[in-house]
């Protein structure tokens, strides 16, 4: 091939191209690699189908002046493109942290709002890889600047549509201060990997100024803020994190344009297993474990639960019935016996406002005996998370089937659906409701009786007898308050055959607001 009129000027973008794949350069490269991280070219090739992606901005740097010869061109610590994940085109943003320690006086700050605009305007999903040390610099970048300046944040406005329009991943790969900790939280799935990656507002050193002398770990490792819900999983390594992307991704649209693809149709909708005719114990003070209930009613491996470390007396997360991706919501009497607690809310909030955007149906399986009660629970305010809850529940579009497994009492119990929707809603026979359970509360309602009677203690058998009665669930069915009662062995197939019917009532746009980090 002959040379171009051009030749220096495409030996010269060649040669960029050439320096802009060794990041910060061999020795940085190395050093990340000696703390156990993979480097940000390496995270893409580890992430994405073979080949797929397509790098934009290649060419962005920093150029800084070199006394007595040529200035520096330092690539941009922050690597943007589309790629393929299992097939399905999505926007990739990626910090290098080899260049100034990922820190936006390494970067190009309008590359980092190009990515989200991409997202947001091609309609893709967007993965975020972070590993950076902050989102404003550090106070070197004032010297070079000449000034300070009033912070803003890059491509915020299309961050916050983002949430709104198409799904959003972030995985925290390393330290991730400030805005870098603001672009974890601002997703609809968010990764943290134990041993590599901390989370914080400001990191140690700034930390010491008020007075605080601790590690990054004590600071904001995964022991703080998977239990706090700053994020939504803990893996163990990054392989981990690209994994739990991927996976989070095959439940949903491209874009709230678009509805979710039904997936692979691999398990029987007729499957029943026995042993759930005996999952419920007959005594009501005995535990159950709910997650194999789950595992056994939804296809067979599909269950992918979300913000396991945290709000944990409600179990939440994506699965598949008969192939249709749905949103799975259920209480876990293993915690605050399954009452709803300040974080369990919100947690239920975030499930709730991420099937309203995507458009997933949600399966509610109901064991609540109400909201925490009890100076912690008053002392949280409860009673204010669980009505941002319950408002949630009352402002969703989407198809929803509730299961009454055993528990649904008092105003947070009434949060099991909105009752003035069509209900797809049946119970186990262990169901039981009311407005305040029997325990407790014939002791409030019949306080002065008690007191007068001759045997207090006869009195209030007596009256549970005939209060247990009046609670039978048949008694409801009689009346039609509750559609069903089922054998729970039933209880696949009539999920099976709501998320069929659910399948054709989705409808593509967006919705009054997407998730809320």
């Amino acid at each position: 091939m002959s040379d171009s009129v051009w030749q220096d000027e495409l030996d010269e973008i060649a040669r960029r191209r050439t320096a802009a794949l060794e990041l910060g350069g061999p020795e940085k490269v190395e050093r990340q690699h000696s703390r156990g991280k993979l480097d940000a070219r390496q995270r893409i090739d580890r992430l994405v189908d073979d080949g797929s992606f397509r790098e934009v901005g290649v060419l962005a740097a920093k150029r800084r002046p070199v006394e007595g010869g040529p200035d520096e061109v330092v690539p941009a610590n922050f690597v943007t493109g589309t790629a393929r994940l299992d097939g399905r085109k999505v926007v990739l943003g990626v910090d290098d942290f080899t260049v100034r320690g990922g820190a936006s006086d390494g970067s190009v700050v309008e590359k980092l709002a190009y990515c989200e605009q991409m997202a947001h305007e091609l309609q893709l999903p967007l993965v975020r890889l972070l590993d950076g040390t902050g989102g404003g610099g550090s106070i070197r970048s004032l010297e070079e600047m000449g000034r300070s300046y009033v912070p803003y944040l890059p491509g915020f406005e299309f961050t916050v549509q983002n949430l709104s329009t198409v799904p959003v991943v972030a995985l925290g790969l390393g330290p991730v201060a400030g805005f870098g900790a603001a672009r974890l939280v601002m997703s609809h799935h968010s990764v943290m990997v134990r041993g590599l990656s901390q989370t914080f507002v400001a990191g140690p050193p700034v930390v010491a100024g008020i007075g605080e002398d601790v590690t990054k770990e004590e600071l904001g490792g995964v022991d703080v803020h998977g239990p706090n819900g700053t994020v939504d999983a803990v893996v163990d390594s990054e392989d981990e994190a690209f994994a739990s992307a991927r996976r989070f991704l095959s439940y949903l649209p491209s874009s709230v344009h678009e509805v979710a693809e039904r997936g692979p149709v691999t398990d029987d909708p007729a499957r029943a297993d026995d042993w759930l005719a005996d999952a419920i114990p007959r005594n009501p003070r005995q535990v159950y474990r709910v997650r194999p209930i789950i595992e056994s009613l939804v296809d067979t491996g599909s269950f992918f639960e979300l913000g396991a470390s945290y709000g944990r007396s409600v179990v939440t997360g994506l699965a598949r019935l008969d192939g249709w991706p749905v949103a799975v919501m259920a209480g876990d009497p293993y915690v605050y016996g399954g009452s709803w607690t300040e974080t369990s809310a919100a947690k239920a909030i975030r499930l709730i406002d991420l099937a309203d955007t995507f458009h997933l149906p949600v399966v509610n399986l109901v064991d609540n005996p109400g909201f925490m009660i009890g100076t912690a629970g008053e002392r949280a305010g409860s009673i204010r998370h669980g009505m941002r809850a319950l408002t949630a529940i009352y402002q969703a579009s989407v198809p929803w089937c509730s299961v009454l497994l055993r528990k649904v009492y008092g105003v947070g119990g009434a949060g099991q659906s909105h009752h003035r929707r069509l209900q797809r809603r049946f119970a186990w026979p262990s169901a039981e409701w009311g407005s305040l359970p029997s325990t407790g509360g014939i002791e409030a309602a019949y306080r002065a009786e008690i007191e007068a009677s001759d045997d207090p203690a006869e009195f209030v058998r007596a009256k549970r007898e005939e209060v247990a009665a009046l609670m039978s669930p048949f008694r409801t069915a009689e009346a039609f308050d509750i559609q069903d009662i089922v054998d729970p062995r039933e209880s696949r197939a009539l999920l099976c055959e709501f998320a069929a019917d659910a399948a054709k009532l989705r409808r593509p746009g967006a919705t009054g607001h997407g998730l809320r980090p």
